[in-house]
């Protein structure tokens, strides 16, 4: 077994599937706002609601996201502008959901080491996903950005994490699927940094991983 006393994990596209999510709010949106929308235009308004969730992807207003839509593909019944944060943020937690297999990695890993997660994003939205998917039974502690003030990548938040688990930097692992955020981040604290690349990106940075993964499984030869 490694010497290994902690495993810090990113959120959004590394524990959850965020893009099967933004897939979900889509069809809840065209439900809300749209009728008898054809085969042929869902699929080029589906890319198009992609294309501006992923513009604004890190910034909890949501507003933009909608109103640019709309503007785009003007619906049947336009949400009020006051309305759009409240609908994003009622609607889009309860459009995640947690991979078995992921699970069960986890578990595997929480018995040999403590585990954590260190996700960007809203207080509310954050932990609204994380007990739908009652990830919060699973881990040691979890740290959000909007809580304590600052994000990745910045070193402090990585640094909390380790105070709050009483690890050393050189004693733990994160992992996570932006190059910049996660892996910059946590190895500008010292941590090594595992990326978690399921699309095989290239990496056109001088970022350089400590290792890299495709598929959450890979985890599992650092800790058994």
């Amino acid at each position: 077994m490694s010497g290994y006393k902690a495993m810090l994990f990113d959120l959004d596209d590394t524990l959850l599937n965020r893009d099967k999510a933004v897939d979900k709010m889509f069809l809840i949106m065209l439900e809300k706002c749209y009728q008898d929308v054809k085969h042929s235009a869902k699929n080029e308004m589906l890319k198009k609601f992609k294309e501006y969730d992923n513009r604004s992807y890190g910034n909890g207003d949501k507003v933009k996201v909608l109103e640019s839509f709309f503007d785009e593909y003007p619906p049947k019944y336009r949400l009020p502008r006051n309305d759009i944060q409240d609908f994003w943020n009622t609607n889009f937690p309860n459009c995640f959901s947690i991979n078995q297999n992921t699970i069960n990695i986890v578990n595997t890993i929480k018995m040999h080491v403590k585990v954590a997660i260190i996700t960007n994003g809203s207080t509310q939205r954050q932990i609204a996903k994380i007990i739908n998917t009652n990830l919060n039974s699973y881990f040691n502690t979890i740290i959000i950005s909007e809580e304590v003030g600052f994000s990745k990548p910045d070193k402090r938040i990585f640094e909390l994490a380790l105070n709050r688990l009483n690890v050393q930097p050189e004693d733990a692992l994160f992992v996570g699927d932006d190059i910049e955020k996660d892996i910059d981040g946590c190895q500008n604290a010292n941590i090594q940094g595992i990326w978690f690349n399921p699309h095989m990106i290239n990496n056109n940075t001088e970022i350089k991983p400590y290792a890299e993964i495709n598929s959450i499984d890979g985890l599992l030869s650092y800790f058994t």
